[in-house]
């Protein structure tokens, strides 16, 4: 029983976070405002991930990085990045994977603000960059935070997805769902308690936090 497999989980929780985040703005915005044919298209592609069983996801991202593969062999041989089995292709698995869960709330955060407001900035001169840093996207923190915990949270407990394209590679791959499914392999269900606890207590927290502050229960209880 170590930590290891908990600090590795919550590295890649962070780190599929943070792009996320990045790449969710741009598109979430994109599909609020969008009228184009094909947005619902991309909409569809973006919610995949909710209803597709994980392990379909990691056998096409299996086959997709493999180094058999003509993707996985180009990204080996002139980029020398190899992504099956290891941290690098777990975190780009995990963006996809977790992609709904950040985009969602914030095109949902973006579609309801009054488009007034989206034009009152414009007429002030601001440009869509400003309008959407300065104006949007204040009006939307409880979205942001939203997406931002539920991406989190979903990455943790990330399972069949992180075992497919992963593995099981101590300090690596080996993540705390991983870890989980080998203590109680192993009938060693006191590891396995202590890694479910300390997910369980850790998401739960984070979680409520959400609700408290959207809820604003916090500004309520330190008046």
């Amino acid at each position: 029983m170590t930590w290891e497999p908990l600090l590795l989980t919550f590295k890649l929780a962070l780190a599929t976070t943070v792009l996320l985040l990045i790449i969710a703005i741009p598109l979430a915005y994109w599909l609020a405002f969008s009228k184009s044919k094909i947005k619902p298209v991309i909409e569809t592609l973006v919610s995949m991930p909710l209803v597709l069983p994980p392990t379909v996801l990691g056998f096409y991202f299996l086959i997709a990085f493999s180094p058999n593969n003509s993707f996985g062999n180009w990204l080996d041989s002139f980029l020398g990045i190899k992504l099956v089995f290891s941290f690098t292709g777990l975190v780009i698995a995990s963006i996809i994977y977790s992609l709904p869960f950040m985009v969602h709330p914030i095109q949902s955060g973006f579609s309801s603000i009054s488009s007034n407001l989206k034009d009152a900035a414009y007429v002030m001169g601001k440009s869509k960059f400003n309008t959407l840093t300065k104006v949007l996207l204040p009006n939307i923190k409880p979205a942001l935070l939203t997406g931002i915990v539920l991406s989190f949270a979903h990455t943790v407990g990330e399972f069949g997805v992180v075992l497919m394209i992963g593995g099981n590679i101590p300090g690596t791959t080996k993540v705390a769902s991983i870890a989980i499914y080998d203590e109680v392999e192993a009938l060693n269900y006191s590891a396995a308690n202590f890694y479910s606890s300390v997910l369980f207590a850790i998401t739960f927290s984070i979680l409520l936090l959400v609700y408290l502050v959207n809820g604003g229960h916090l500004k309520r209880f330190w008046k």
